[in-house]
């Protein structure tokens, strides 16, 4: 047995549906990857290249309880359909990347909008307003093998009973296999990665007590309080 000068902190670990658990190695996120959804945040939609940012593994959170997070007063919904690799590697061709997909999952990358449109103003990196503790709830995975691959279907956002997002998985600027092989042009992607793949239109803001709906038509439910 390894003898560490520190304790090691436990590796997140995500339920799959049926049984079973991913033990987390990374997280990617997509930026932009919804035509009116760049439209409303104040960019052209045109099929620039793809950019990414990370959130980190212990931002996955699967208990349905959204602490409301400190030094922000702006906090966004994004829901976005969850993408877990079962491998991976380097260069991987679009054609093949589908086979490095082991399941698919509900997510919200909640935003301290504040914080990152500060960020941005400053020409600095997102993480202060993405990747905060709790940033990402998340849904059990239900394999691929259950469920094919998602390549259209309603992803839809409700707060408080009241649909605030609503759009499809067709309209995403870069598709799956796409986003699979653009990161695999630049990190050598691994078991347990999970690549969150942009949001719809319609993000807004939340306040303690709302209670947040989000499904994905053949891939499920995930339900949020805030707190």
């Amino acid at each position: 047995m390894p003898s560490f000068a520190v304790p090691t902190a436990p590796r997140p670990l995500l339920p799959v549906s049926g049984g079973g658990e991913v033990p987390v190695r990374r997280v990617y996120c997509i930026g932009r990857n919804y035509a009116e959804h760049a439209r409303e945040m104040g960019h052209d939609p045109d099929r620039e290249p793809p950019f990414f940012f990370q959130k980190n593994p212990e931002n996955l959170d699967t208990s349905g309880i959204f602490p409301y997070p400190t030094h922000s007063t702006d906090v966004h919904h994004e829901i976005e359909l969850a993408v877990v690799l079962r491998s991976g590697g380097q260069d991987i061709a679009v054609e093949a990347a589908l086979d490095h997909v082991f399941g698919y999952a509900i997510a919200l990358d909640m935003t301290r909008r504040d914080l990152q449109a500060a960020m941005k103003k400053a020409g600095r990196p997102w993480e202060v307003g993405k990747a905060f503790e709790r940033s990402a709830p998340v849904s059990a995975i239900r394999p691929a093998a259950e469920i094919g691959h998602p390549g259209r279907g309603r992803i839809t956002l409700q707060v408080n009973d009241e649909t605030r997002q609503d759009g499809d998985l067709a309209q995403m600027i870069w598709s799956v296999p796409e986003m699979i092989s653009a990161l695999s042009e630049f990190f050598e992607l691994a078991a347990g990665d999970v690549i969150l793949t942009g949001t719809p239109a319609g993000v807004g803001p939340v306040q303690r007590g709302d209670a947040l709906e989000g499904t994905i038509e053949g891939v499920g439910n995930l339900s949020v309080r805030v707190v």
